[in-house]
């Protein structure tokens, strides 16, 4: 099979040239453990990232505050020069604390310095796709209004640094408000088998041919689990996570995924996913897990 079929399809984000392969790669867990500082095996982490490309993945995520600064180094070792076709999505609106922790932050100063710090860690003058990270953990903040923050990206787009701009941690109402500034071209918010608060966004979005892009996809912090999961697993001869990708790729040919790891293993088990393809009576099944959670 090519590696179109091997990675589940390919996608063009709206109005614009850039085609990825619908599994693509989250660059999070490259930083040591929180997120913060440097990882346990730096060299581990530049092989996986070479694997990554080898096996054709061409859509990076990551943010120069994870680390921070850290995991962009490690992309930068690892790839650089890039190849020609890889989209590289970061995201800007927080900052990091003396001891690691997150500080939610959209002011200009530091949304335009994050951006200057993504730019000089990956070696790059402009970036693909910019996200803005709006208020909130793994959920939209009822009310913000990101038009502000909106206006600070829309500038520096251009100016030429940013090519396009995607949104995170928002609501139908928030991606409205986004798109009297400047095009949204993706959205990504926390969604997974088990937590479908987004299932109505997830198909508006899909009409509009605007990628959802859900984080969290294995459940995050509190990783999935399920009865209905484990056996429907077992029945195809795959691991839960596994499924659960999967289900995630069927839910919207929208969609793309972006599960990371520093582990090898790891990363063959998740590129695997995009070849498994369920049964309606395994998503029958699997329709259980949301309804129940």
């Amino acid at each position: 099979m090519s590696n179109g079929e091997n990675l589940a399809g390919q996608f063009t984000f709206p109005g614009t040239e850039l085609k990825v392969h619908r599994m693509g790669f989250g660059a999070m867990q490259l930083a040591g453990p929180h997120v913060f500082g440097p990882p346990r095996d730096r060299a581990a982490c530049v092989r996986v990232l070479r694997r990554v490309i080898e096996a054709g993945v061409d859509h990076l995520d990551t943010s120069d505050f994870y680390g921070p600064h850290i995991t962009n180094q490690i992309i930068h070792e690892a790839l650089h020069p890039y190849p020609k076709n890889l989209v590289i999505v970061s995201k800007l609106g927080a900052r990091r604390g003396a001891a690691g922790e997150w500080i939610h932050d959209l002011t200009p100063e530091c949304l335009t310095n994050g951006l200057h710090d993504n730019l000089r860690h990956l070696s790059l003058d402009a970036i693909d796709i910019v996200n803005l990270r709006c208020p909130g953990f793994a959920s939209a903040t009822p009310g913000f209004d990101p038009r502000p923050a909106m206006a600070v990206l829309a500038g520096l787009q251009q100016q030429g640094k940013i090519k396009h701009i995607g949104l995170s941690n928002v609501d139908a109402e928030q991606i409205r408000l986004a798109e009297e500034v400047a095009p949204v071209v993706c959205v990504q918010n926390a969604y997974n088998l088990a937590n479908r608060a987004d299932d109505a966004l997830v198909q508006a979005l899909a009409t509009r041919g605007i990628a959802y892009v859900p984080f969290f996809p294995l459940g995050g912090f509190t990783p999935l689990q399920s009865t209905h999961l484990n056996e429907v697993a077992e029945s195809l001869g795959a691991t839960p996570m596994q499924v659960a990708l999967a289900w995630l790729l069927q839910r919207s040919p929208k969609l793309l995924l972006i599960p990371g790891t520093s582990s090898l293993a790891h990363l063959e088990e998740n590129l695997a996913a995009a070849r498994l393809r369920l049964p309606e009576s395994a998503l029958r099944t699997l329709d259980a897990v949301g309804s129940a959670a």
